[in-house]
C-alpha cells in the first residue's frame, strides 16, 4: 500500500507551500486515513518517507491525536463523549444501552464491520449534551429512543 499519484502530487506541492514537511504531516495523515480506513504502521512509515521525517515524528503525531484510528474500525466509528458534561447527562447510560444493542463493548467491531464504539474525552457539545459523533456528524441532546433512531437509518 501506498499514496496514490493524486496523494503524491498534492503532498510535494504542500511541502513547497509550507517549506517544512512538519507542517504536512496531519494532512499526510488524513489521505492515507481516508483511501485505507486507518494508520498501520506501513501507513506511518509511508508518512515518514514521504516528508523525509523520522518515523518516530509521524508516530507520535498518530498516537497524539484521537481523530487517527490506529487499528481497523468499522464502516461507521461511534464516538460517544463521556467527559464531565455528558457524563452529568447520562452519556455512560447512552454508551451502555449502544453496547447491548450493538453487542459489542467499547473499543470493539461489530462483526459484521458496520460499527465501531469509542469513547470521546470530549466533542465540544457542553450545552447540548450527551453528546456523540459518528464519522463526521454530531448528535446532541442523546437519549436511548434517539441514538436508536439514529442506528436504525445507518446502512
Amino acid at each position: 500500500m501506498t499514496f496514490t499519484e493524486d496523494q503524491v502530487r498534492r503532498i510535494e506541492e504542500l511541502k513547497k507551500l509550507y517549506q517544512k514537511p512538519q507542517a504536512v504531516v496531519l494532512t499526510a495523515l488524513w489521505m492515507w486515513q481516508e483511501t485505507h480506513g486507518w494508520i498501520s504502521e506501513e501507513g506511518m512509515k509511508a508518512v515518514a518517507d514521504i516528508l523525509g521525517l523520522p518515523p518516530h515524528h509521524v508516530y507520535g503525531v498518530v498516537t497524539f491525536y484521537t481523530m487517527f484510528n490506529k487499528q481497523p474500525v468499522g464502516r461507521h466509528k461511534i464516538e460517544v463523549c463521556t467527559n464531565v458534561s455528558c457524563m452529568l447527562r447520562n452519556s455512560e447510560k447512552i454508551l451502555k444501552h449502544i453496547e447491548d444493542r450493538l453487542d459489542i463493548k467499547v473499543g470493539e467491531t461489530t462483526a459484521d464491520g458496520r460499527f465501531t464504539l469509542v469513547e470521546a474525552e470530549c466533542l465540544g457539545s457542553c450545552g447540548t449534551a450527551p453528546a456523540a459523533q459518528i464519522g463526521e456528524k454530531y448528535y446532541e441532546n442523546l437519549d436511548e429512543h434517539r441514538i436508536d433512531a439514529i442506528l436504525d437509518q445507518l446502512k
